[in-house]
């Protein structure tokens, strides 16, 4: 091995530990205080992004570390499938309801972007970027293109559903005192995909199954029915 390559492993290695830590210490910070602010992501955003700029560290640097952490993604969301296979007799019997609630779940997502961003003033390309910000990243940045919209900009805007909704989705169902564990993870994984759907887990594999469903549902929902829907939805708002 070469100082060159030497050193790219070394800082390899140096981005990747300081994510891990910052990560176990605001999950350990998060189960001390209770508290949703304690996000993971949330905090990890905050951290890192200044950090790096301040040090003028290129992204393509960082995610050379970063990519041992995004080997593990697929994985994980496959791992996912565990609940929905524990409560697969449940899921059966309900199936209808289910597939209703995700299309009902889409359809108010993508419409209460649209109109949010039409009344702040913006314009063709955001508000397409917003239709499709309740669904997980890679589908997301699919059905934005696929319309028109800005892909890296509905990245962003999913990143904010998620986060948003893995703060403030359990205290509004609580304060809506919504108890059921199949409807608490119905509705987290509707809003607020996978970043949702990892908050809900923490509550019971009953949600978690449900969240999971809403999650892979309302994605595949989503990609037929936003390229049908959004076109006219903006025609007529412009």
């Amino acid at each position: 091995m070469t100082a060159r390559e030497a050193a790219v492993v070394t800082e390899s290695l140096l981005y990747l530990v300081l994510t891990l830590a910052i990560y176990a210490l605001v999950r350990k910070a998060q189960a001390r205080f209770k508290t949703p602010l304690l996000n993971p992501v949330l905090i990890g955003i905050a951290v890192l992004v200044p950090l790096l700029v301040a040090l003028k560290v290129p992204y393509q640097s960082y995610m050379q570390g970063g990519r041992f952490i995004n080997f593990f993604l697929e994985p994980a969301v496959v791992a996912l499938a565990y609940p929905l296979y524990q409560q697969l007799d449940l899921i059966r019997a309900q199936w209808k309801a289910l597939l209703s609630t995700c299309l009902l779940g889409v359809l108010v997502a993508m419409t209460s972007g649209l109109v949010i961003a039409w009344l702040l003033g913006a314009d063709r390309p955001v508000l397409l970027s917003m239709a499709a910000k309740s669904v997980t990243t890679p589908i997301a940045m699919g059905v934005s293109e696929r319309i028109g919209g800005i892909a890296s900009l509905t990245a962003v805007l999913v990143l904010f559903a998620g986060v948003t909704g893995a703060i403030l989705g359990p205290w509004l169902l609580t304060l809506c005192k919504v108890k059921s564990p199949q409807a608490r993870g119905l509705a987290m994984g509707c809003a607020a995909h996978a970043i949702g759907t990892a908050r809900i887990v923490e509550e019971s594999a009953e949600a978690a199954a449900f969240s999971s469903l809403a999650l892979s549902l309302c994605g595949i929902i989503t990609a037929f029915v936003a390229p049908l829907v959004v076109p006219l939805l903006t025609e007529w708002m412009l």
